[in-house]
This record gives C-alpha cells, sequence and structure tokens, in this order.
C-alpha cells in the first residue's frame, strides 16, 4: 500500500513493489506517447539566444486526443494566434512533461519499493507527472465531469474500462495524498 509522510520539508513516499511497477510502466507509456510524433529540432544550435527562441515547432494541434489534452490549444477562439503560440511553445512544454517522467521513473528504479525521499523541487516534478498520467488516462476513458464519479464506481468488475478506472482513482489519491503532504 501507498504511504506518504512528511519530514520536515521533505515528503517520504514509499510504495508496494506491483504499485511501483504500474506507476513506472503508466510513466514509461507517458514519455513514448510525448515522444511520439515530436519532430526533431531542425537544427542545434551552440548559440543560447538561438535555443531560446526556437521556432520550428509544430503549428497544429496533435492528432491523438490525450496529446490535445496534455498539449492544449492557448487560444480556442483565434487559430492563427495559438498556432503561433504553439510553434514556439510545443515543444519545450512536451520536453519538461517528459523531463518530469523521467525524474520520477528514475526515482522509482533507484528505489523500487523502498521509500523514496522527495525534496520540493522533485515534488512538483512528481505532481505534474502524476497529473499528466491522469489527464491521460481521464481522457481515454473520456472523463468529463466530476460528478460521473457515481457513474464510474457503479461499473461491474468484468467491464473492460474498470481496471483503468481503478488505475486514475488510484492516481488521484496519489495525487492528493502528495499534495496533502506538502503544505
Amino acid at each position: 500500500m501507498t504511504r506518504f509522510r512528511k519530514r520536515r520539508k521533505t515528503v517520504v513516499v514509499s510504495f508496494a513493489e506491483h504499485e511501483a511497477d504500474i506507476l513506472a510502466n503508466l510513466l514509461r507509456n507517458l514519455v513514448e506517447l510525448l515522444y511520439d510524433g515530436m519532430p526533431p529540432r531542425a537544427t542545434e544550435s551552440s548559440d543560447p539566444l538561438a535555443a531560446l527562441l526556437d521556432s520550428d515547432g509544430p503549428t497544429s494541434p496533435p492528432e491523438d486526443v490525450v496529446l490535445r489534452r496534455l498539449l492544449p490549444d492557448a487560444y480556442s477562439e483565434d487559430d492563427q494566434a495559438s498556432a503561433e503560440f504553439r510553434r514556439f511553445t510545443e515543444r519545450g512544454l512536451r520536453e519538461g512533461k517528459v523531463g518530469d517522467a523521467k525524474r520520477v521513473l528514475s526515482a522509482l528504479e533507484e528505489s523500487g519499493a523502498d521509500e523514496i525521499a522527495l525534496e520540493p523541487d522533485e515534488q512538483l516534478a512528481w505532481l505534474r507527472a502524476i497529473n499528466d498520467l491522469r489527464l491521460a488516462i481521464g481522457t481515454r476513458l473520456d472523463i468529463k465531469e466530476e460528478d460521473d464519479y457515481a457513474t464510474w464506481e457503479k461499473l461491474p468488475d468484468d467491464d473492460p474500462r474498470r481496471l483503468t478506472y481503478d488505475l486514475y482513482d488510484w492516481l488521484g489519491y496519489l495525487q492528493s495524498a502528495l499534495l496533502h503532504n506538502m503544505r
């Protein structure tokens, strides 16, 4: 059973071995999804200003509904402004999400089911990665409203969506418990 506890500014989390494995597999899938379709950089530059002004990103939203949820349009009423914003920001957003997921994955792989001490900056990376997993799974399940909870909780055990919903629910617990211990 997953357990969180606070030790000064550090949050200590421990997982049952199967929980650590499940979270690691979900994170690997997220990293793969975020890498898929990410265009390579047009040029690598040693000039830091050129790197900051990288403008070779995509201008249209991803086709995959999960990626559209993780990488939303900035301006829902203005396609041109949204495309321009995406061109300058999508690559960095993807890289940030991959970085957070890999950071959590690395901690899980290094510690297994042992205790993992999370410093404040690591806590935020964990929170962002868990949130991205919940958004991805919630999108696949087509969860739109909080009041869907009663509907999803009534799913029979043999419904193929049940296990996926249970993962979504567990990730919500992880997110809530981590947030509670960050205060």
